[in-house]
């Protein structure tokens, strides 16, 4: 049995439900940090349900990236302006992605499918 893409997100400003909506249409499960500063809580949420993948959002687009990296040794890519730069980050092996405020469903939809295909 496969195991399900489990995608944490965190948005600086408490956001992230069309990301969110996005990975649910590719067939992924959200877990959208609720509040302010949600992001600098990213790695520890990612760590406590075993997350596939984390996005971050600020608008720096590295900080909840760069401290969930930091605090648990995995690959990041931050400061990504892009939904294929997002993508890119992915297949190049990364474990945290780091964006600036861009809370659209296709990144989530482009995400999880990248994912896939990286599966096989």
């Amino acid at each position: 049995m496969e195991k399900e893409i489990l995608v944490v997100i965190g948005h600086r400003m408490g956001k992230g439900e069309a990301v969110a909506r996005g990975v649910e249409k590719a067939g992924g499960k959200a877990i959208v940090i609720p509040g302010m500063a949600a992001d600098m809580k990213l790695g520890d949420v990612m760590n406590e349900n075993d997350a596939t993948f984390g996005i971050s959002f600020c608008g720096s687009g590295g900080a909840g990236a760069l401290a969930a990296a930091n605090k648990y040794k995995w690959k990041v890519k931050s400061e990504i302006r892009s939904i294929e730069g997002a993508c890119q980050a992915l297949r190049d092996g990364c474990h945290v992605i780091g964006l600036g405020f861009m809370d659209v469903e296709d990144l989530g939809y482009q995400l999880v499918e990248t994912y896939k295909k990286m599966q096989g």
